[in-house]
């Protein structure tokens, strides 16, 4: 599914003072990853609802939301078989007493896909790329931490699910490697958007979509220096977690190797 989806395109509603939103539309393409920021209370789970739900001014936002130039049907927007959105909420456990491969295999016939050992070892590992603490395929489900469960279905969705639009909500506080994260959905042609408070996610997305008083205020493009800016704060985002990870292991911390890697960096 996610080829046949070239973009999907935001149509102006009202805010939570009636007033008209100030663009005359939003054009998302495949591969592209956007940005919703704003104050708590802005209207950020509203535009997220709206997409989800591929708004047809039926919402209180009265947004519209277009797939490839078009409106959603009947069907599209609330067969579940037909789902082409994929949300990944903030806090994400599972309930289910099942192994993770089981669980895997289970999406995998549900989705029409044969039984793949394949693949489930490769969503596995690529999950084990962006959470520090090891998936296996014979854990259960109900034993995963809140970094496992988002991980698996990081991956899950980037390489199982058909589903080619992906609503995050705040990943920086999922406890995994969020700008990996992201790749691995971009690389799968996705269309990400995502709420984030996060500066170095916010800088480093496509385009910002920022959100004021329950309407959409502004978009911006993403500048190259702002992008260099976003580079700078994931690198050193990620060196802290490289320090914190060595710290658990009971390892010292050479300062004489982080002023060598500052160093590095530098050049």
């Amino acid at each position: 599914m996610s080829t046949q989806i070239k973009k999907i395109t935001i149509l102006p509603g009202t805010n939570k003072l009636g007033q008209t939103e100030n663009f005359p539309k939003i054009d998302i393409h495949s591969g592209q990853v956007i940005a919703i920021v704003g104050p708590t209370g802005a209207g950020k789970s509203q535009l997220l609802y709206d997409i989800e739900r591929l708004a047809q001014a039926d919402t209180k936002s009265n947004r519209t939301i277009l797939v490839n130039d078009k409106k959603a049907d009947f069907s599209t927007r609330f067969d579940p078989k037909r789902k082409m959105i994929a949300s990944l909420a903030q806090s994400m456990n599972f309930l289910t007493d099942m192994l993770v491969g089981d669980f895997l295999s289970l999406h995998l016939r549900s989705r029409g896909k044969p039984d793949n050992p394949n693949l489930i070892k490769e969503v596995i590992d690529e999950a084990n790329q962006i959470t520090g603490e090891s998936i296996t395929a014979d854990m259960n489900l109900l034993n995963l931490s809140g970094g496992q469960s988002r991980a698996l279905m990081v991956s899950d969705v980037a390489n199982i699910s058909s589903s080619p639009i992906v609503l995050i909500d705040e990943i920086e506080n999922a406890g995994i490697k969020k700008e990996q994260a992201i790749k691995i959905l971009v690389d799968e042609g996705k269309i990400v958007l995502m709420v984030t408070h996060d500066p170095s996610l916010a800088l480093n997305a496509h385009q910002r979509i920022i959100v004021k008083n329950g309407g959409i205020d502004k978009l911006i493009t993403t500048s190259l220096r702002e992008k260099g800016i976003a580079f700078y704060l994931n690198w050193i985002e990620n060196y802290s977690l490289e320090i914190r990870h060595k710290i658990r292991q009971g390892q010292k911390i050479d300062t004489i190797q982080i002023h060598c890697q500052l160093s590095k960096h530098k050049k």
